[in-house]
């Protein structure tokens, strides 16, 4: 006999909200009097350059292994369990199987029933994405809630032969659970490429390593990148001094810090996980914004800023607020 299918009504909302939050880092800590011994650098060449102290690295963990440990994490921070999903979203640049996707390996993990299911790449921005595709799809009520991962393990594709990209990547994953609301907890999307700079940051054949053109990408950062966060906070109707704070990619300190200041954003409020995490993708952001929530370091039901840009050249950014409790 043929098993009923499962399904959900649909129903278009208003928007999503925030339910909870969750990440997943792999225990082992790569610091920088390390790194130095595997690679001609060190920590005050580091630090003064990036920012950066530690990151963690994955040994024998999956990109899907840590994309289920976040998502395992955000539904117990968010009190529902796996059969509540119909969409599941895994931002990753890294997973290396073509099939199935990590979000269908996410989804089998965790027991869902049968939620949608999807990988997105765009890398460094991936999460946004990914965020805003999860919000598009309850608007209109192709489904109700959602479970949206950032998921990396860079260090796969790294050459630990050179300093310029191995001082700056880390391994883990974060993840939050969108549900209907009939308020939004979710600002439009403010997205974009720069075809320019397509290529500035890639993992590309024959090598299939982390490249990227440091210089081009800082450049866009100090110069373009502030416009299209203030944009951001322009269509989400969301002036930068109301943001309770601000969680851009963690690229760089050499980044996120004179962005924030441009922003008019204090440094109080932004978000500088990549001090301890390094730069992480597409897991980036919800690994900070996890954090800070969880840790209790923002308000709640708090708008706060997300910005991502990065290899493609693709940014997006929304402001969302904190759940309500």
């Amino acid at each position: 006999m043929t098993a009923p299918i499962h399904t959900r009504p649909s129903r278009a909302a208003g928007g999503s909200r925030l339910l909870g939050v969750g990440s997943y880092q792999p225990s082992r800590t790569l610091d920088n009097e390390e790194l130095s011994r595997l690679v001609e650098t060190s920590d005050e060449w580091i630090r003064t350059r990036v920012g950066i102290r530690e990151r963690r690295i994955a040994d024998t963990e999956t990109v899907a292994d840590m994309a289920i440990r976040a998502g395992q994490d955000a539904l117990g921070h968010a009190g529902i369990s796996a059969g509540d999903l119909d969409l599941i979203v895994v931002a990753t640049t890294t997973a290396q199987d073509r099939s199935p996707s990590t979000a269908g390996r996410v989804s089998a993990a965790l027991g869902a029933n049968s939620p949608a299911v999807f990988d997105l790449n765009a890398a460094c921005s991936g999460f946004t994405h990914a965020l805003a595709v999860a919000d598009q799809a309850i608007r209109s009520g192709a489904a109700t809630t959602a479970l949206v991962i950032g998921a990396e393990k860079l260090s796969d594709f790294t050459d630990w032969t050179d300093r310029t990209t191995c001082v700056l990547v880390g391994d883990g994953a974060g993840a939050l659970v969108l549900t209907a609301s009939s308020t939004s907890g979710v600002g439009p999307v403010h997205w974009g490429s720069v075809p320019a700079l397509s290529s500035a940051v890639r993992i590309e054949e024959p090598g299939m390593r982390f490249q990227q053109e440091g210089m081009s990408v800082f450049r866009w950062a100090i110069s373009e990148a502030a416009k299209h966060a203030l944009a951001a906070c322009e269509v989400a109707g969301v002036r930068p001094e109301e943001l309770a704070g601000f969680v851009p990619h963690q690229a760089n300190l050499r980044i996120i810090e004179p962005l924030a200041k441009q922003l008019g954003i204090p440094a109080e409020i932004t978000a500088c996980d990549v001090v301890t995490s390094g730069n992480t993708s597409s897991a980036s952001i919800p690994i900070a914004l996890a954090k800070l929530i969880r840790n209790g370091d923002l308000p709640p039901n708090a708008p706060v800023l997300l910005f991502g840009f990065g290899g493609g050249f693709a940014y997006a950014g929304q402001v969302i607020h904190t759940p309500a409790t």
